[in-house]
C-alpha cells in the first residue's frame, strides 16, 4: 500500500505538467529547427507564387492547415502570429482570413490558459498567500472588463495575456468571451495588410509592422479599451455611493 500511494503522486504530477512540459517541448523543437525562419516575411516573399497555387488548388486542406497552426503556435507560444495573421489576409482574404486567426488564436489562447492554470494555478497561489487573492479578487470582479482592455490595447505581449489571467482566478468562458471580442480589431488591422501584401512584394517593400500603433488606428483601439471600462467605473460610483447611505448619521 505504501508504494501505491507514491505511484499515484507522482502520476498525478505527469498529468499536471505534462501540458505544460509539451508546450516547452514544441518551443524548443521549433528554435532549434530555425522554425523562425520559416515564419518570417522574407519566407513568405519568397513563396508566395507557391502558396497562392496550391491553396488555390487544395482550399479545404489550405483552412484547415493554416486553422491548425495558428492554434499550435498561439498555445505554445511560439514567434510567428504576426506573420501568420498577415499570411491569412493574403491567402483566405480580409474578411475570411481575418475569422480563421480570431477563432485559431481564441482556441491556441484557451488552450494555453488551461495548461497554466492546470500545472501552477494552485502552487502560485499558495506561495503568494494574501497578496493574489487580493488581485484575483479584483480582477475577478471586473475580468470581462480588465480583459477587453489588455486585448484591444497591445502594450503587453499575447502571451503574457494569456498567462496572467489563468493564475488570477479568471472564468474559462469569461477569458474565451474577452480573447474572441477582444482581439477582433486588432487582428483585422494585420489581416487588411495581409490582404494588401500583392501590391507590397510587386513594390519590393515592407508591410507596415507599426500601423496597429498610428493614431488613426491606435486611438480607436484606446477609445474602446475606454468604453470597457465604464462597467468597472460605474460599479465603483454605485458602491461608494451605497456605502455613503448607510453610513451612520444618514
Amino acid at each position: 500500500m505504501a508504494d501505491v500511494e507514491p505511484s499515484g503522486a507522482r502520476s498525478s504530477l505527469v498529468k499536471r505538467y505534462l501540458p505544460i512540459a509539451a508546450i516547452v517541448a514544441a518551443l524548443s523543437a521549433f528554435l532549434l529547427a530555425g522554425g523562425h525562419d520559416y515564419l518570417s516575411f522574407e519566407t513568405l516573399r519568397a513563396h508566395r507564387l507557391e502558396l497562392e497555387t496550391w491553396v488555390g488548388a487544395n482550399t479545404l486542406l489550405a483552412v484547415a492547415l493554416f486553422f491548425l497552426i495558428y492554434v499550435v503556435v498561439v498555445a505554445c507560444s511560439l514567434p510567428g502570429g504576426s506573420v501568420l495573421t498577415l499570411l491569412g489576409g493574403f491567402l483566405f482574404g480580409l474578411w475570411f482570413g481575418g475569422f480563421i486567426v480570431v477563432f485559431a488564436a481564441t482556441i491556441g489562447a484557451g488552450l494555453l490558459f488551461l495548461a497554466a492554470r492546470h500545472a501552477f494555478g494552485d502552487l502560485l497561489r499558495r506561495k503568494a498567500g494574501p497578496t493574489i487573492q487580493r488581485m484575483e479578487a479584483g480582477f475577478r470582479e471586473n475580468a470581462l472588463s480588465y480583459l477587453l482592455v489588455l486585448r484591444l490595447v497591445p502594450l503587453f505581449p499575447f502571451f503574457i495575456v494569456n498567462l496572467v489571467p489563468a493564475f488570477l482566478g479568471v472564468p474559462f468562458s469569461t477569458y474565451l468571451i474577452a480573447t474572441f471580442i477582444g482581439i477582433i480589431p486588432g487582428t483585422f488591422v494585420y489581416a487588411s495588410v495581409g490582404n494588401g501584401l500583392g501590391a507590397v512584394f510587386e513594390q519590393g517593400g515592407e508591410p507596415d509592422w507599426g500601423i496597429i500603433y498610428n493614431p488613426e488606428v491606435f486611438g480607436p483601439l484606446v477609445a474602446l479599451a475606454l468604453l470597457s471600462c465604464v462597467p468597472i467605473v460605474y460599479k465603483r460610483i454605485t458602491t461608494r455611493r451605497a456605502a455613503g447611505g448607510d453610513a451612520p448619521g444618514r
